[in-house]
C-alpha cells in the first residue's frame, strides 16, 4: 500500500501552487479561487492545498520529492538559489538532500 494523498494548509494557496508546478513538476487538477489547488504527479500523487490563515506545521514537518539522481538535485538546487530562494547546498545525510521553504508556509526536501 501506498500513501498517494496529502493535504496541506498554506497561506497562499497561488504561490504554493506555482512553485510545487515549476520546480517539481505538478499539473494542476482543478482549483477553486485562491482557496483551493489539487494538484497531481505522474506516478498517482494527489497533493491539494487549501487557504488557511494560520500555518504552524511542527518544526521538522516537511514533504519530500525523491529524484533519480544526485545531479537532479544539483540542478534544482541551483535553479532555486537563481530564482532567490535562501537553499543550502546539497549534504550527504540520508541521501544527498537539501531543504527549502515553500512559498505558503511548508518546507519541502529536495533527495536522491
Amino acid at each position: 500500500m501506498k500513501l498517494n494523498h496529502v493535504n496541506l494548509t498554506v497561506t497562499d494557496v497561488a504561490a504554493a501552487r506555482a512553485f510545487l508546478q515549476k520546480y517539481f513538476g505538478l499539473k494542476v487538477g482543478g482549483e477553486r479561487g485562491n482557496a483551493f489547488a489539487a494538484l497531481f504527479d505522474d506516478d498517482g500523487l494527489v497533493l491539494t492545498l487549501m487557504k488557511g490563515t494560520q500555518v504552524s506545521y511542527p518544526a521538522t514537518f516537511h514533504i519530500g520529492f525523491v529524484q533519480e539522481s544526485e545531479e537532479k538535485v544539483n540542478e534544482i538546487n541551483q535553479r532555486l538559489k537563481d530564482d532567490g530562494f535562501d537553499v543550502a547546498p546539497p549534504q550527504r545525510a540520508h541521501g544527498w538532500t537539501f531543504y527549502v521553504e515553500a512559498p505558503g508556509g511548508f518546507t519541502v526536501e529536495v533527495l536522491a
